[in-house]
């Protein structure tokens, strides 16, 4: 029989902490800008116990046909730079808010009434947020 050499330890677990830094976050801002969506806010979530997700990103879209064509992009940036699908998605026929669930971030694409009525950025006021052009 031959002899067991010592074991190799384990690797942590490396988890990788989303910030606006990352791939995935990057890439769904510029599927948003490719569209030309507008007033685009970011949502820094992290630190709020009761938030389902790392982030928000909001955007707003003039029309239904914009707003689809803004959720497409999205969805087409992340899926080419991260080969990542939405976990889930919500609104496409409604037409008036689409959202984009990744887990950690989640994706508003909101007409101009949805999202005065809403107003998910007072509703999250202590979460940080920043502007994106």
């Amino acid at each position: 029989m031959s002899k067991i050499s010592a074991k190799a330890t384990p690797k942590k677990n490396s988890v990788v902490r989303l910030t606006r830094s990352s791939k995935i976050f990057k890439s769904i801002i510029h599927g948003i800008a490719e569209k030309k969506g507008e007033q685009i806010i970011s949502l820094d979530l992290r630190k709020i116990p009761e938030a389902v997700a790392d982030f928000f990103i909001i955007c707003q879209a003039s029309n239904p046909n914009q707003l689809r064509a803004i959720a497409d992009s999205v969805e087409e940036a992340v899926k080419k730079n991260c080969s990542e699908l939405p976990f889930k998605q919500e609104g496409r026929h409604a037409q008036q808010w689409i959202l984009i669930d990744y887990v950690t971030i989640v994706v508003h694409i909101m007409l101009p009434e949805p999202r005065k009525f809403y107003q998910l950025e007072e509703m999250w006021s202590d979460a940080p947020a920043m502007a994106h052009e």
